[in-house]
């Protein structure tokens, strides 16, 4: 990074052991603004599972490890993306798979992955069209940011490779609008999108001050009406959680986070939606009807299951 430079930058610092460290910069009228992203150094990937990926290995089975076919992850920044995608990877790294990544910057490095780092010499498009010469079975795209990595992507999909990659937008199904505003074709979408997963984080209840109560009435009316939405039958009469704060949590009742998700598994009928260029609405409409349960409802069943509190799920979905 420049210093005499008064325009936003990028940067990273790579100074100690533990961390890396990436940086953004941004004048405004008062000087300059800094945000840093701390991620820990030679950190064990998470299983899947641990994150909070609903379901079984069935179900994850079902959502990814196809081949002729993209997988995207779906969310703002900062929800998690990256750590879900590596976990995908960690679940599906063999030794007689060829997987290559194109990631900017390389977060964490994992033996037996062919890791390329983006900088200013390359781009996402360039290195995936020199990747497909390299004979790979699955390929981790960092992020789709414009309509040509999204072509070659849909592209190395249609021709046998199996595409990981993430995408910014609010849900599952809005990646499909995402992808026709980038100028995808219907056929392209609905040939080779194979699942859209969408993501949030929620933070994890202190395991060390978390005091035991049963749901009040209020809580019980607003799961109750979420349940009959979704056609979903909660059990409220279990357990939740009050969360006074201690020194481990550092007074905030908190400790770690686990991810809520919503997965949209591009079935038949859900192809034939695309391709006659119906709406997300609609297209939401015909998903709703075949097992398709949003954010929602898995941050209601964490809450449910005591990882979290719904005034934490509030503070991201928005429940009341």
């Amino acid at each position: 990074m420049h210093q005499e430079k008064q325009e936003a930058q990028d940067g990273r610092i790579l100074l100690y052991e533990d961390y890396n460290i990436r940086v953004s910069s941004q004048p405004n009228v008062y000087g300059e603004k800094f945000v840093l992203r701390l991620l820990k150094k030679n950190e064990n990937i998470k299983n899947i599972f641990d994150l909070g990926f609903p379901g079984t290995e069935e179900d994850l089975n079902k959502s990814i490890n196809k081949r002729n076919s993209i997988t995207i992850i779906a969310a703002p920044t900062g929800e998690g993306k990256t750590t879900t995608l590596y976990s995908f990877m960690d679940y599906l790294n063999k030794p007689e798979i060829n997987i290559t990544t194109i990631e900017d910057p390389v977060e964490i490095r994992i033996k037996g992955l062919n890791q390329i780092e983006i900088d200013n010499k390359s781009s996402f498009s360039g290195s995936l069209r020199t990747v497909l010469r390299q004979d790979p079975d699955i390929i981790l795209v960092g992020e789709i940011r414009d309509t040509e990595t999204g072509e070659i992507a849909i592209q190395a999909g249609q021709t046998g490779h199996y595409v990981l990659s993430t995408i910014h937008t609010i849900d599952s199904v809005e990646v499909i609008t995402r992808l026709r505003k980038m100028g995808l074709s219907d056929y392209d979408i609905s040939s080779t999108l194979a699942t859209s997963i969408s993501q949030r984080l929620v933070r994890r209840v202190c395991p060390k001050c978390k005091v035991e109560r049963k749901f009040n009435d209020r809580e019980k009316k607003i799961i109750e009406a979420i349940g009959k939405k979704y056609n979903v039958d909660f059990d409220t009469s279990g357990i939740t959680y009050e969360t006074p704060g201690c020194k481990y949590c550092n007074n905030t009742g908190f400790y770690d986070r686990i991810g809520i998700f919503e997965i949209l598994n591009i079935t038949d009928e859900i192809k034939e939606e695309i391709m006659t260029g119906k709406s997300s609405l609609e297209i939401r409409k015909k998903a709703l009807e075949q097992n398709y349960k949003p954010l929602l409802v898995d941050g209601i069943n964490k809450v449910i299951q005591g990882y979290t509190t719904l005034e934490e799920l509030n503070k991201k979905l928005l429940v009341f």
